[in-house]
C-alpha cells in the first residue's frame, strides 16, 4: 500500500517509521537535532509550502514534511486509504 501525504505525494507505507505531530514532538531537542541534520544532510522534503502539522520518517531517513494532520495520517494508513 501506499500513503498520501497530500499535493499528489505518495510514499510506501512499508517504508514508514513513525508519522509526528510538528507540535507536541518539536518540544524536544532530540526531536529539533534530527529535524535538522536532516535537513542539513537533504533528506528533508516538504510536501507543502505551507506551515507542517506532522512529519513522516523513513526507513531510509528521508522526512516529509506533510501539512495534513498526524491523525488523519494515520488513519489513512489503518483503513487503507492511503491512496
Amino acid at each position: 500500500m501506499y500513503l498520501h501525504l497530500g499535493n499528489n505525494f505518495v510514499i510506501p507505507e512499508r517504508e514508514i517509521i513513525g508519522i509526528f505531530d510538528m507540535d507536541n514532538t518539536t518540544i524536544s531537542k532530540h526531536t529539533r537535532n534530527l529535524l535538522r541534520q536532516a535537513e542539513k544532510d537533504g533528506r528533508v522534503t516538504a510536501v507543502t509550502s505551507d506551515l507542517p502539522k506532522s512529519f513522516v520518517l523513513c526507513r531510509d531517513g528521508r522526512v516529509y514534511l506533510c501539512q495534513i494532520s498526524p491523525s488523519a495520517l494515520a488513519g489513512r494508513a489503518e483503513q487503507g486509504t492511503g491512496i
